[in-house]
């Protein structure tokens, strides 16, 4: 049996990754989610959770955000987010439709404002017949989903990361977008 090195302390926060320094749209994002009394639910496939953890590592996210689910199985996304089986089988799971359907289905089980959904594949291989770097983003709101694509490849966790970045912009122009179609308050 090998001797085992004993466990260094995370929680001097050397080792871990400080995500909302990292990723400071977090921030930003968050400040116009309070600001306009607006909450936010995610569901991720292929960033795996990194979505939901970047926006509640910034203190006070427990006002804005509601939820998230991990939707890395297609019966996952089917069952607990509302996408349709046939959508599935017709596009993929790495599609512009998918990414809708699922920030849509985040959107309304959790009753959010805005709903996340991110799909694709973060590498090193392709699956389904689809590139490593092929991403589809979506913000959902009660009456848009917006969906964008992105398809660099720069490695599986560059690829993570920047599939985050781009929701945490996109939701971040939701955000604005609802904000400005609000009548203005006297």
């Amino acid at each position: 049996m090998a001797d085992l090195e004993p466990s260094p302390d995370l929680g001097s926060g050397d080792l871990l990754p400080m995500l909302a320094t990292a990723f400071p749209e977090a921030v930003s994002l968050g400040r116009a989610l309070a600001g306009a009394g607006l909450t936010i639910a995610v569901a991720e496939s292929c960033t795996g959770g990194l979505l939901g953890a970047t926006l509640t590592s910034v203190a006070g996210s427990s006002m804005y955000v509601r939820g998230g689910v991990i939707a890395y199985a297609d019966d996952v996304k089917a069952e607990h987010l509302g996408v349709g089986r046939h959508l599935l089988a017709t596009h993929g799971a790495v599609s512009p439709e998918v990414a809708g359907a699922m920030a849509s289905g985040v959107r309304t089980r959790f009753q959010a404002s805005v709903g996340v959904g991110i799909t694709g594949v973060a590498g090193p291989d392709a699956s389904e017949h689809k590139p490593a770097g092929l991403v589809f983003v979506a913000v959902a709101d009660a009456t848009t989903v917006r969906v964008i694509r992105l398809d660099e490849d720069r490695g599986r966790e560059p690829n993570r990361a920047g599939a985050v970045r781009a929701a945490l912009r996109l939701a971040e122009d939701a955000v604005e977008e609802i904000r400005g179609s609000r009548p203005a308050e006297r």
